[in-house]
């Protein structure tokens, strides 16, 4: 195996938003607010690493969602903290990268680890809520131009999700779910919708009205 590298950036970006790679390596990337962190992100990394056949899963929490309220959004390094206690696995990393890099794009951050970080193969992970919106996301018909796409059922999203403008616009190059292995070596456009990970929790019902986080 190639020797473990990181992104030639600045020490800043050496030590906080390129996690340790080898190439070759297929990484899933988690990108979200992560406020809170919880169990369901921990379960979809995992399932996600069985059923994609990934090396990794790197959480990349956004310094801010576009299309979500900020005014209950925690500080970027508690959400951090928070996020690799949860995580607790070795094969899945976090990193601040859109904090580093001066964005809350998807679509730059696609761009930007692709450029630097070009001998790894990248699958985007995001839950059937988030394909639902996905037609507003910044340039997605770039994003999924660029990466493969792994969408993990969230119901009750499923019939909503997939009958959104982009996973109709995308359907001819959705793969069978039995091809999802495959995801990460497949020509892009290309994604697949994963079913058998039922988990309905989200950040937003782990939080008090006043934005705290709830302990139980």
């Amino acid at each position: 195996m190639a020797p473990l590298n990181r992104a030639a950036t600045s020490p800043q970006s050496v030590s906080q938003a390129i996690p340790l790679y080898s190439n070759g390596m297929r990484i899933g990337l988690l990108g979200g607010s992560f406020n809170p962190p919880h169990v369901a992100h921990r379960a979809i990394s995992l399932f996600a690493i069985k059923r994609l056949k990934l090396d990794r899963v790197w959480w990349l929490v956004t310094p801010g969602n576009p299309l979500k309220d900020r005014g209950a959004l925690h500080d970027l390094d508690q959400r951090i903290e928070a996020a690799r206690e949860m995580a607790d696995d070795p094969r899945i990393d976090i990193s601040c990268l859109e904090s580093v890099i001066g964005t809350r794009y998807t679509v730059d951050t696609i761009t930007y680890l692709r450029r630097r970080a070009s001998g790894l193969r990248f699958v985007w992970i995001m839950g059937a809520d988030n394909l639902a919106q996905f037609h507003r996301w910044q340039n997605w018909r770039r994003i999924a131009a660029e990466v493969p796409i792994a969408v993990i059922d969230r119901p009750p999203q499923s019939f909503r999700a997939l009958a959104a403008p982009a996973a109709q616009a995308l359907a001819r190059y959705r793969l069978p779910e039995n091809q999802a292995g495959r995801l990460a070596d497949h020509r892009t456009p290309a994604w697949v919708f994963l079913t058998g990970m039922k988990s309905s929790l989200s950040s937003t019902g782990l939080r008090n009205p006043d934005g705290s986080w709830r302990t139980k």
